[in-house]
């Protein structure tokens, strides 16, 4: 038995926001305790505000991102990284002009049950 598997076509996530969403290990493949996905949000893209049950690692890859976390903004570029520790507010946003290209890292695995995001207000 091989002591290793390769990852080939990874689950694309349906979004409805123009963001890519290419997890290649978490819960599609059967991994709770560990997400790792490939992910390009668009310009002038964002999330709601949502306080997760997870850890959550950020490499940036190309472009700009922008995490406001507990009320502070911190905005990241290619080749930094950053973690944010479960429980903390946060709202993930590309408000720049060039798409953000970056991988995601969630321990354990990112899921809807464990993101606690907030409804937005119109």
């Amino acid at each position: 038995m091989k002591k290793y598997k390769i990852q080939k076509s990874p689950f694309v996530v349906p979004t409805d926001d123009g963001k890519l969403i290419e997890e290649h290990w978490g819960n599609s493949t059967q991994n709770p305790n560990i997400s790792i996905a490939h992910m390009v949000a668009p310009p002038d893209w964002s999330e709601p505000h949502q306080t997760p049950e997870f850890d959550e690692f950020t490499i940036v890859i190309s472009g700009k991102k922008q995490f406001e976390i507990e009320g502070e903004i911190v905005v990241l570029e290619k080749g930094q990284s950053i973690l944010i520790e479960k429980g903390a507010r946060i709202r993930y946003s590309n408000p720049f002009a060039e798409p953000c290209e970056y991988i995601a890292i969630c321990l354990p695995a990112f899921s809807m049950e464990l993101v606690n995001r907030e409804q937005e207000t119109v």
